[in-house]
């Protein structure tokens, strides 16, 4: 296995691997709009051709690789994937990232594919706020999804993921944790952040994770940060309990430095940052047949480059700061879209 190192020395660990770009869901954060372009069906990545391509980018180092979308679950027979990536002796670890509208009916065909682990995003308690955030009426099949999930019991559990938004959810911090501790997960909460489809953001949406931990600590007490040393993107904190949770503070406090992510869409497009706006296109040469080397050069070679430092430079622009790409730009290059590219 031959390691890769971008020019900030950050070594190529992580992928995330987006299976489709629908989703069966219209968040507010994430996809606002009322018309989207789509990815062309003959375009998508067979899952033969992820598995592929996958080989590849483990060659090069990736020991981890999450399933995403859009909504993976719409994908017809999405366990088979994972069942082909469960197989690689060398990726030690394969999650998945789901809404979990889909998930009650497929929660033990993701456990017995191989599925290691699972995260639920889930932002809401109240089924009146869910609506009025994803435009549907799901809510109780998420927290059904969930109640599966916790059932199966994947090997390596179950996170819930809740992207907090001020005015919105803010004041359910407490409850979305207790309801978390009822089926054995830990939640993170993730900092809303100006990325891909979130045209509507604004900075004073954004809870901070400092007003996150002030809020909790006024309710449960003393929280005291669990030291590890880790490229995951969350920080984790305990409880006097002995509870755990995570806060992902990608807006207020980047962690670009330790970052070993790369992402690849649904149509084979691989991005070194949430925030690039060019990838490198890996389908095209694999269905030409490339040789396994080819494709290894073209990753390599665009990972050497990598010089993003996205979350950062968004920082320095506090003062002006607005959605990273606008409605118009998002029809022109759909890829620019989270639920595209997988957040």
């Amino acid at each position: 296995m031959k390691s890769v190192v971008d020019a900030h020395a950050r070594p190529l660990r992580n992928l995330r691997v987006s299976v489709t770009d629908r989703c069966n869901l219209r968040c507010t954060y994430c996809m606002p709009e009322d018309e989207y372009v789509w990815l062309k069906s003959h375009d998508l990545l067979g899952f033969g051709e992820i598995s592929s391509l996958v080989d590849r980018f483990i060659a090069h180092g990736v020991e981890a690789v999450r399933l995403t979308g859009g909504e993976p679950l719409v994908r017809r027979d999405v366990h088979e994937v994972v069942r082909l990536l469960a197989a690689k002796p060398l990726l030690r670890d394969l999650s998945m990232t789901t809404n979990g509208v889909l998930l009650a009916e497929q929660a033990q065909s993701l456990k017995d594919a191989g599925l290691h682990r699972l995260t639920v995003s889930l932002d809401t308690l109240s089924p009146t706020k869910f609506a009025a955030m994803t435009k549907r009426n799901t809510h109780g099949a998420v927290l059904t999804g969930i109640a599966e999930a916790h059932r199966v019991r994947f090997e390596r559990g179950l996170k819930i993921d809740t992207v907090v938004t001020r005015g919105v959810n803010d004041g359910e911090l407490v409850e979305l944790l207790e309801l978390a501790g009822r089926f054995e997960a830990e939640l993170r909460f993730i900092e809303y952040m100006d990325v891909g489809g979130a045209t509507r953001w604004s900075m004073g949406q954004v809870v901070s994770r400092a007003e996150m931990l002030e809020r909790l600590t006024t309710y449960f007490g003393a929280i005291e940060p669990v030291i590890e040393r880790s490229s995951a993107p969350a920080e984790r904190f305990r409880l006097r309990d002995g509870r755990t949770f995570g806060i992902i503070a990608s807006t207020t406090q980047p962690f670009c430095g330790r970052c070993d992510r790369a992402r690849l869409t649904a149509d084979g497009r691989f991005f070194t940052c949430l925030y690039a706006t060019r990838g490198v296109d890996l389908k095209t040469p694999l269905r030409a047949m490339a040789t396994g080397s080819d494709l290894e050069r073209r990753i390599a070679d665009a990972w050497s480059r990598r010089v993003d430092r996205g979350a950062e430079e968004r920082l320095t622009l506090t003062g002006a700061r607005g959605p990273f790409v606008n409605v118009a730009q998002l029809r022109d290059e759909p890829h620019l879209e989270m639920h595209t590219r997988g957040g």
